[in-house]
């Protein structure tokens, strides 16, 4: 079993995996083993403005930027109000550029794979609606990847006669193969689409996308991958990946502004993807097709710069490391209470900073308004036909006091529920 005793020994495993992702992106000169080095992370927590009256552990749906992110976002946005048509449009935007030949860097891209979008749901709708597909063409996706992306398929469904299949595969995995057979088993003649999540919003799962991918990839099957939670939290290394599409939001794990993103798409790909809003022919074969929404601010894009700059400083095995030390810290601590079950693997190549647990006559509600009540911890409730519990997502601003406090108001609930 994987606990925070064997964490250092874990860490040059992931650093390896990191290293995958090759010369092209950028590896800071920092040693990966330090997660529990609290007068680093000290700096770290310092960085941020917070209202520290409240203890935020739902960073799976939206992290604060660091203190020099916010402040270039704010100082980005004055300067455009300036005058826009010059200041936004002919200072200012030219600078996205620079953010695309960074972020594919990290990425494991080419910038001309990498377009800039809003979040993860825009980058995922781009390829989603933008990809050709006949009346009873089928979609294979997973019963635990994201409603609104599933929603998406559904309206083709409605509109056009495509077809959603749902696969359901044990969990928590620690092997690829059973999601791979449940894959296989629902894989029919007229299978064209697989629709992944990296991390599975609901439990923290890391999914073994490169092996769903190759699986896609034998079969003639295009692949779709959700990494909405995975980007600058997990390796994400799109050519290692080996996918179609991967879309993401930047304002979870990489601490950019809110509402910034980026979507992947395999060169080859490129020209035959239609734009979710229209763009002129001559950019068919052009990834900054899928930007084309019209005036909007430059400011949250450009500022993403100086979230990679911190995320680069940090370095992510350094950085993975930490997330996983806080995870176990109060898995740990729960984990051999037999009140408390988990459905997030406990394992650094299966999971990150997310975690999902459901207490023993505690609905997962009772669990959230409870915690909140008594201490003001922002947690998530998850109900799911398949799983439910509490999802916990700390970041590497919290500190480990507040995981203590967690637990130790959640094994209270639970005695009063007893």
């Amino acid at each position: 079993m994987f606990s925070r005793r064997s964490l250092l020994a874990s860490t040059a495993t992931l650093a390896a995996s990191v290293a995958h992702a090759g010369r092209r992106r950028s590896t800071p000169d920092v040693p990966a083993a330090v997660p529990d080095d609290e007068a680093f992370w000290a700096e770290i927590q310092q960085a941020f403005d917070l209202d520290r009256t409240l203890s935020n552990l739902n960073n799976g749906g939206c992290s604060p930027a660091p203190r020099v992110v916010h402040e270039a976002h704010q100082r980005y946005l004055d300067h455009s109000n300036l005058a826009p048509a010059y200041t936004m449009w002919r200072q200012l935007e030219p600078g996205v550029e620079t953010v695309r030949t960074e972020l594919a860097a990290e990425a494991g891209c080419d910038p001309d794979e990498l377009a800039i979008t809003r979040n993860a749901s825009e980058a995922l709708q781009i390829c989603q609606l933008g990809i050709d597909l006949q009346r009873g063409d089928e979609i294979l996706t997973t019963t635990h990847d994201y409603p609104r992306m599933k929603n998406t398929w559904k309206q083709r469904a409605r509109r056009e006669g495509i077809v959603l299949r749902e696969v359901s595969f044990p969990g928590p995995l620690t092997d690829a193969a059973p999601l791979i057979a449940a894959l296989e088993a629902a894989r029919t003649e007229r299978t064209r689409v697989v629709h992944v999540s990296h991390v599975v919003f609901l439990t923290g799962q890391v999914i073994p996308v490169a092996a769903v991918c190759a699986w896609a990839r034998e079969h003639g099957l295009i692949s779709i991958v959700d990494g909405a939670h995975a980007f600058a939290h997990v390796p994400a290394d799109m050519h290692a990946i080996g996918c179609d599409y991967y879309g993401t939001s930047l304002h979870k794990w990489l601490l950019a502004p809110i509402g910034t993103g980026f979507l992947y798409v395999r060169r080859e790909r490129i020209a035959s993807t239609w734009a979710l809003q229209p763009a002129a022919e001559s950019q068919d074969g052009d990834i900054r097709k899928f930007e084309e929404i019209g005036t909007h601010p430059a400011a949250g894009h450009n500022a993403v710069a100086e979230a990679l700059a911190f995320h680069r400083r940090i370095g992510l095995p350094r950085k993975h490391a930490r997330l996983l030390s806080l995870r176990a810290r109060w898995t740990d601590a729960l984990r051999e209470d037999p009140r408390f079950r988990f459905h997030t693997p406990d394992h650094p190549e299966w999971s990150g900073a997310i975690g999902l647990v459901d207490t023993e006559g505690v609905a997962p509600g009772d669990m959230v308004s409870e915690l909140w009540k008594r201490a003001r911890i922002v947690v998530t409730p998850i109900q799911h036909p398949e799983v439910q519990g509490v999802r916990i997502s700390p970041n590497v601003y919290t500190h480990p006091r507040e995981l203590d406090r967690l637990v130790g108001l959640m094994k209270q609930v639970a005695d009063e529920a007893a």
